[in-house]
């Protein structure tokens, strides 16, 4: 009966590979076929020789980083605070990190142009300028809504972090030497949530480089946008442009499925 199982999950795991690999392998096989007749990259030398393509990756690269940053800056502590002195908050917490999972981009970039896209006053009394009306202003609402898309993923990830360790004995051991709540987070707890830390920041540049709703509704050059320009005009460059990104993801995947594999390789030795 147990064998029979096995085979049946093995049956299921193939199924889904395959409805999974058979798409990517009809993309990536007619992203060859931009020459007629044969196979060839000139589909991906083409798309490599536009300016736009590295014009909008770099853009969103640098995009993806600040938002690393910020992620980085608003959960780090967070989390550290409600895994030290709060624990009962935890739930509220993670309900909060969790909401961009039901509230889709759409909405959010509405929101957000609605609120920010004009003057904010309250009571008549103006609070804040429009954020939408210079390229500096928008780029900050555009990584603001990055990390508001990200917090599922980097704040699971730096949780688990956390919770992997002795939180309180770390902090209370260092507090007893004369350090600092800042020098307890940065040089105690930051050095032991490398591997977490690098998860949610690798999930999180996947996410800014081919999200679509937020960079199309803001106006502003990112990836996404780019490559579904690209899907409109000209079919065989966006296959090779989606097998590109695919392959970034996948390999953003792998540094984090080595680096923990790294981690996790207990290390022994003797004299």
């Amino acid at each position: 009966m147990s064998q029979r199982a096995g085979w049946f999950a093995w049956l299921i795991f193939m199924i889904g590979a395959l409805y999974f690999i058979l798409p990517l392998f009809g993309t990536f096989v007619f992203s060859l076929q931009k020459v007629r007749g044969s196979l060839g990259f000139s589909a991906y030398e083409a798309a490599f020789a536009n300016p736009d393509f590295l014009r909008t990756f770099l853009f969103s690269s640098l995009i993806a980083a600040l938002t690393i940053v910020t992620s980085l800056a608003l959960i780090v502590p967070t989390a550290f605070w409600v895994n030290l002195r709060m624990p009962r908050w935890r739930g509220v917490v993670e309900f909060i990190t969790l909401l961009p999972f039901v509230i889709p981009a759409i909405v959010l970039v509405f929101g957000i142009i609605r609120t920010f896209g004009k003057p904010v006053t309250i009571f008549g009394i103006p609070l804040l300028p429009s954020l939408l009306n210079t390229e500096l202003s928008t780029n900050i609402v555009l990584i603001a809504a990055y990390t508001v898309l990200s917090l599922p993923y980097m704040y699971r990830a730096t949780d688990n972090g956390l919770r992997a360790m002795d939180v309180r004995t770390l902090a209370e051991a260092a507090q007893s030497l004369g350090a600092s709540w800042f020098t307890v987070l940065m040089r105690v707890i930051l050095p032991n949530l490398r591997t977490a830390l690098l998860s949610g920041a690798l999930l999180t540049f996947a996410i800014v480089i081919g999200e679509y709703t937020i960079a199309a509704f803001l106006a502003r050059p990112m990836f996404g946008p780019y490559l579904q320009l690209q899907v409109r005009n000209r079919a065989y460059e966006a296959a090779a442009l989606t097998i590109v990104a695919f392959a970034l993801t996948w390999l953003a995947m792998g540094v984090i499925d080595l680096i923990t594999r790294q981690r996790a390789t207990p290390v022994t030795g003797g004299r």
